[in-house]
């Protein structure tokens, strides 16, 4: 028969144990460490688990497992884990401090951004190690609610050096994909000889051979399962070899047994257990509450409970594995596990803990209940102010379900579907939308589920898939809601000139729909003249839609502009101020909209923010701020696990460089990445890019094709006018004037509609281009003029360059030089590299000597990150700034600091260089 009693030794395991001391050893001299332990029920996840608990002296231990029935409470998982440290909360900086205590529902506040929540968390497990590391061990990781793992995603990629062992145990397979690309250990089966040993530890009396060789071989290593099954067997069964073979997987045969060991428990027993399933975090005195509700003798089932070697009450109610919690909930009807709901939302207060009290509710009610409904869209709303969209999404789901009123069954199931969507659950929401289109739905609510359904198909298949139902969804809402039709219009357009020339509708139906809807204020607003102004550029032409455009994008940069509406316009007007040549408004629109972003910790707009800033800043000729950009997006991309942030700041950088392998790889990268191929801005985004490359290093005919390609789409507005100037400049290095006369006038038109000193140099310089003789000398000496007065220092320094080359092919040597030098000093200063090489070999062709520039004495490389970190320093912002910029924790920031003193030979931050920094940057 099977021996009870004595827990056994953790037998076999050898190479997995050496990992586990590997990584305690790690964390003991600093180092942080995370890895995820995968395997199947019973494999022996928890008890490695226990294994380093035993091994873990001197160091802090919180803990938390996923529960399944609360895998759609919001940051429950994370909350279980934090709620040992939050005693340290109040030390986090205020933006932090409030979004990780509005997570928890600790206060009340604005939804924070789920990325900022999880700096919050970075910054709270890593502050807070002192002497001691800080272990930190997830079991069931695959039952977290979905906002908990991925905050702890997050937060497992960017430990560094903080002395925190992240360990996260996951049963395979799962329902879904859980903490992808983390660093993990597969959990095989034990070896025959183990399993054989383990086998006899549990079993007394005599076993036949057959049947000791059926079990080895059924249960395939898996520990539990050598423990368990034998329990099943009687003594006849196991010394005889009669029992009947059991074709199920093997995690349900475990289950199974366990669900014939609480089956042959008292009544109360049985329903003890249920209780202790139902009720997520194990809350022995909310038990025990319950259990008394139910007239059950608490005591002596927690004593028989405890004898069967089921489940341990102590501080917490902990069952002995998962699969006993699951066994002991399945292994009653329908009603009995509705009589437990009941008791446990009895016994929950109500005003302490509503949330678990609704879904307990939920479980108890048998069919449609108008009251229950009502509490749990209650929940939702509470769920979506802490930020937590999934929870939300299902309070919402299962209210619908229960809604008997078809008319307010709709509306709840568009709600529900607009939470599914917010939480990335695509396929779910599409579903709902439909469900609620076959409800009562009035006029406004058919309109907000077409926009619905429109955002559902932009998010999951491409900016331009969704576009025909935002313009619908659009039209429909104007008469109702005019605020919203207008921000429908906005988000219609913008998605339109992104899928530029993939769009299923073009940008001139969005642009056409905006000038045909009624107005519905007496003194159009600022908004209302940026659609208008660029539709009527779109159907219209430039030069009647550019002025009303120009104003509307001044009035937001004069006029106060709230965080709401800040976040939702600026991207837009960012790029028509880029689209009117105002350089100096998209400078100070693009740097509002990034602190704007960063402050509201508003990651999903940061990113993008980031992007229009980086590019304002290389064409100002400032590629060591657009590095910096381009870092902070990199860093949200690896938090995001997304490269296309990275690879498209190296798209705008890499270019003005003239580095062609780097930017070949972004070119690459944008054009393989599958997020973008229903995007064709990016597109013409790489065609400009090798247009500027090889335009610096004079390589016209390759330059030429390029500007081609990006010039076939005007519509997308943009580095489409951008790559006009570069197929001008291409052509005449190839001496082919006659084939850049269309844009060379299109340039100019754009130039008198807009009339900014960007705008007209540019316009000047391509005349200069175009023209010969007097009328070139003019208008090059014009370009330099205007551009000298903007901020556009890039293109400043080309006019002069092209200035340079006209004077030393007619044999202006002195004149020609003045103007080579400025560039090459302009081009160098940048780190624009070709571009200062073209002027170079320009200036001794005319005569001058000029040596290559030779860099200072380079410290040892420096990764990209280390260089970041270093150039935030040397600008005075303090570790936890530049962690919150970085979403590093500030342990790590001063880890790679020392690094950074080590490789320069310096030892503060005020010897810092950023010249040295520029050359000792590994690519």
């Amino acid at each position: 028969m099977a021996r009870h009693g004595a827990r056994t030794e953790l037998i076999g395991r050898r190479h997995e144990r050496q990992v586990l001391d590997g990584l305690l050893a790690g964390v003991r001299t600093g180092r942080s460490e995370v890895l995820v332990l995968r395997g199947e029920a019973g494999i022996g996840k928890s008890e490695l688990l226990r294994y380093l608990l035993e091994r873990a002296d001197g160091c802090r231990v919180v803990r938390a497992a996923g529960v399944q029935s609360e895998s759609e409470l919001s940051y429950a998982g994370l909350h279980q884990l934090c709620a040992p440290l939050l005693e340290h909360v109040d030390g986090l900086p205020e933006p932090q401090r409030n979004a990780l205590r509005t997570a928890f529902g600790l206060q009340l506040g604005d939804v924070p951004d789920r990325f900022l929540v999880g700096l919050s968390a970075l910054s709270l497990l890593a502050g807070h190690v002192g002497d001691q590391p800080l272990l930190c061990i997830v079991d069931d990781a695959q039952w977290l609610d979905s906002v908990s793992a991925q905050t702890l995603q997050f937060v497992a990629r960017r430990l560094v050096a903080e002395s925190v062992l992240l360990i996260l145990a996951v049963r395979e397979p799962s329902e879904r994909e859980v903490l992808p690309g983390l660093p993990e250990l597969v959990l095989s089966g034990l070896t025959e000889r183990e399993s054989r040993q383990l086998l006899d530890s549990v079993v007394a009396g005599p076993i036949d051979q057959g049947v000791r060789d059926r079990i080895v071989a059924e249960t395939r290593g898996n520990p539990l399962a050598l423990l368990e099954l034998p329990r099943g067997l009687t003594d006849v069964e196991l010394a005889g070899g009669f029992a009947e073979p059991d074709g199920r997987p093997l995690s349900s045969r475990i289950e199974s047994g366990f669900v014939r060991r609480i089956g042959s428990l008292p009544e109360e027993t049985r329903q003890l257990l249920v209780l202790a399933a139902a009720e997520p975090v194990g809350d022995v005195t909310l038990i025990r509450r319950a259990g008394e509700r139910l007239g059950i003798s608490v005591d002596a089932a927690v004593m028989n409970a405890e004898a069967a070697e089921l489940i341990v009450f102590g501080p917490w109610a902990r069952f002995r594995h998962p699969l006993v919690r699951s066994a002991a909930y399945r292994a009653v009807g329908v009603a009995d596990r509705r009589r437990v709901h009941r008791a446990l939302a009895d016994v929950i207060d109500a005003e302490a803990d509503p949330d678990r009290r609704a879904w307990h509710m939920a479980g108890a009610v048998a069919g449609p209940d108008e009251g229950v409904a009502a509490e749990l869209e209650s929940s939702a709303a509470r769920a979506l102010a802490r930020g937590g969209i999934a929870a939300a999404a299902a309070f919402l789901e299962r209210s619908t379900e229960l809604t008997p009123d078809p008319a307010r069954r709709g509306g709840r199931a568009l709600a529900a579907a607009r939470a599914k969507f917010q939480a990335g659950a695509f396929d779910t929401a599409r579903e709902l939308v439909e469900a609620a289109e076959l409800s009562c739905l009035d006029e406004v609510s058919a309109a907000q589920a077409t926009l619905l359904r429109g955002q559902v198909m932009s998010a999951s298949k491409s900016a331009g898939a969704g576009l025909p139902l935002l313009l619908e969804a659009a039209k429909c809402l104007q008469p109702f809601d005019p605020g919203l039709a207008r921000e429908t219009y906005r988000d219609a357009i913008y998605a339109a000139l992104t899928a530029g020339r993939l769009a299923n509708a073009g940008v001139r139906d969005v642009a056409e729909a905006v000038l045909s809807a009624p107005s519905h204020a007496d003194v159009p607003t600022r908004e209302d003249g940026l659609l208008l102004g660029l539709s009527r550029v779109i159907t219209d032409g430039y030069s009647y839609g550019a002025p009303a455009l120009r104003q509307a994008v001044t009035a937001f940069r004069t006029e106060e502009v709230s965080r709401e509406a800040g976040l939702g316009w600026l991207p837009l007007v960012c790029r028509m101020a880029h689209n009117i040549w105002d350089f100096e408004t998209w400078t100070v629109l693009s740097e509002r909209l990034v602190d704007l972003a960063r402050e509201a910790g508003a990651l999903a707009v940061l990113s993008s923010a980031l992007l229009l800033r980086l590019s304002n800043r290389a064409f100002a000729g400032d590629l060591q701020a657009a590095d910096s950009l381009v870092a902070e997006a990199q860093a949200i991309g690896e938090a995001t696990g997304s490269g296309f942030f990275a690879h498209y700041g190296a798209l705008v950088v890499e270019p003005f460089r003239g580095r062609e392998s780097a930017t070949r790889a972004a070119i690459d990268a944008v054009t393989q990445d599958r997020l973008l191929r229903g995007e064709g801005k990016v597109l013409t985004a790489t065609q400009w890019a090798a247009a500027v490359l090889y335009n610096g290093l004079g390589r016209y005919e390759e330059a030429y094709a390029a500007a081609v390609r990006g010039c076939e789409n005007p519509q997308e507005l943009g580095l489409s006018l951008q790559s006009r100037v570069e197929l001008v400049e291409a052509a005449v290095g190839l001496e082919r004037r006659a084939d850049a006369v269309h844009e060379a006038r299109t340039i100019d038109e754009m130039a008198r509609a807009s009339g900014t000193p960007w705008a007209l140099g540019v316009a000047a310089s391509v005349r200069a281009l175009m023209s010969d003789d007097q009328l070139a000398d003019d208008q090059h000496r014009k370009a330099v003029e205007l551009l000298g007065t903007t901020q556009a220092r890039m293109d400043s320094a080309r006019a002069r360059l092209r200035y340079g080359e006209w004077l030393r092919v007619r044999d202006q040597p002195v004149d020609a030089r003045a103007q080579l030098s400025q560039a090459h000093e302009m081009f160098a200063a940048a780190g624009a590299e070709a571009f200062a090489e073209r002027a170079r070999r320009e200036l001794e062709a005319a005569g001058a000597k000029v040596a290559r520039r030779s860099p200072p004495a380079a410290p040892k490389v420096l990764t990209a990150q280390e260089a970041e970190i270093a150039r935030l320093a040397h600008s005075g912002l303090t570790n936890p700034e530049i962690g919150a910029r970085l979403l590093l924790s500030p342990h790590t920031v001063e880890w790679h600091l020392r690094k950074v003193f080590v490789k320069m030979g310096i030892s503060s931050r005020k010897e810092i260089s950023l010249e040295r920094l520029g050359d000792g940057v590994a690519s």
